[in-house]
């Protein structure tokens, strides 16, 4: 059964660790990742691009799909199905379709217009127990078509956005989506810290966790992260290892390849690195 983010994210801020959110696209990357959490007994989240919604034949489809497999793999783990960087109009799509978690992205907005139409999407969502994210500052990269550079978010408007009422604050402090460049700069730690003291014991989010180093990660937990995202890292490691299953030439002596053998090499690879964030993380056994 799929439970809203909120107590979860409240239990990881409390307790100084973060749950992570992993990104499906498929069955497989579905189910390798709640088959981990399960295994590690830690508690999850299943975030959904508007893209990947799309891709896998709507949101009632993913809803489904993911309850499905909870039941059919005993997943007795709390695992929150959340809308990934959300326009206004998908954000109410996926509250109907089922999602128990949703993020609401009107960093692009003024942040007049962004206050409002989260105001709106929290009183949605909480009518229907449903967890909402928002956002303040861009994060840097492109996510769905949306490019941004980086940004540092404002600490007051930060606040003016937490005291309506949202769950969990992702806040922009130099992170990006993808692959970081070697002239990256690092988190702001700063803005982070400042950004905590106006929001209190609010669960905040971080990002683009791909590619941050291990120090930086448990700084941030350490300064109220509770929420990290990862998705870069599984799609890397997914690609390697279907890769060298096809480049070993495993095509069954000229018959083809067995998708289900070639897809098993990508999916244990998402396993790994669920695992290696999961323990970095601090989650494990936190369920």
């Amino acid at each position: 059964m799929l439970v809203s983010a909120k107590e979860m994210l409240d239990k990881a801020k409390a307790g100084h660790y973060a749950v992570g959110q992993f990104n499906i696209n498929n069955l497989e990357w579905t189910k390798a990742i709640l088959q981990t959490a399960q295994e590690l007994n830690s508690p999850v989240i299943l975030g959904v691009s508007e893209g990947a919604g799309k891709y896998m034949c709507g949101y009632t489809t993913v809803v489904g799909m993911v309850n499905e497999m909870i039941k059919e793999l005993g997943i007795t783990v709390p695992v929150a199905l959340h809308l990934d960087h959300g326009s206004y109009d998908h954000c109410y799509k996926c509250i109907e379709a089922g999602f128990s978690s949703v993020m609401f992205d009107g960093s692009h907005y003024p942040i007049d217009e962004n206050v409002a139409k989260t105001k709106e999407l929290v009183a949605a969502a909480h009518a229907k127990g449903i967890s909402i994210e928002a956002e303040v500052g861009a994060i840097g990269g492109e996510e769905d078509g949306v490019i941004g550079k980086g940004e540092c978010a404002d600490p007051q408007e930060c606040k003016a956005v937490a005291d309506l009422g949202v769950d969990f604050l992702a806040a922009g402090i130099g992170n990006i989506h993808g692959k970081y460049p070697a002239n990256w700069e690092g988190l702001s730690f700063e803005t982070l810290d400042a950004i905590q003291q106006l929001t209190g014991d609010m669960p905040l989010v971080l990002h683009g966790g791909t590619g941050i180093p291990a120090d930086m990660i448990k700084k941030a937990i350490s300064l109220g992260v509770a929420k990290i995202n990862v998705n870069t890292e599984c799609q890397l490691a997914f690609a390697a290892a279907t890769r060298k299953y096809i480049e070993a030439g495993k095509d069954l002596e000229g018959k083809g390849f067995d998708p289900r053998k070639l897809l098993a090499d990508g999916t244990a690879a998402i396993k790994a690195t669920v695992k290696e964030k999961m323990e970095l993380f601090g989650s494990v056994g936190k369920a």
